[in-house]
């Protein structure tokens, strides 16, 4: 079993940055991949960013360039640095851990696993 525990969300200009962490705890030997995963109203869920066991990242192009996935050694921690925030990036922000060792991390639309209960960031124009 995994918890995930998310803050950092808020209120922000259009332009302005955000950092959301995303706490950890439980049985993280088991994680084959971590992420962030976005809804925003009258929308379905979608991932946009994650990091593998390894280390290695990927981004959905609509973040990519502005926003950076990274966690702690420990790996007890998820971050997500989001700068040059827009309007439409305005949404339920979820941390995510996926433990399946056959998970494709950026398969964003098949991932199962552990969900965090969410964090808002609204992003005014």
């Amino acid at each position: 079993q995994v918890y995930l525990v998310e803050s950092g969300g808020g209120s922000v200009q259009g332009g302005g940055s955000l950092r959301l962490s995303c706490a950890a705890s439980g049985s993280l030997y088991e994680i084959k991949c971590m992420g962030w995963f976005r809804q925003a109203p009258g929308k379905e869920r979608e991932g946009i960013a994650a990091i593998d066991y390894l280390g290695s990242a990927h981004y959905v192009d609509s973040v990519k360039g502005r926003f950076t996935i990274s966690r702690d050694a420990l790996k007890k921690n998820l971050y997500l640095q989001m700068d040059s925030l827009k309007p439409e990036d305005t949404a339920m922000y979820y941390c995510a851990a996926d433990p399946r060792p056959d998970a494709q991390c950026s398969d964003y639309a098949n991932w199962a696993g552990y969900w965090g209960q969410g964090t808002q960031v609204f992003v005014s124009s």
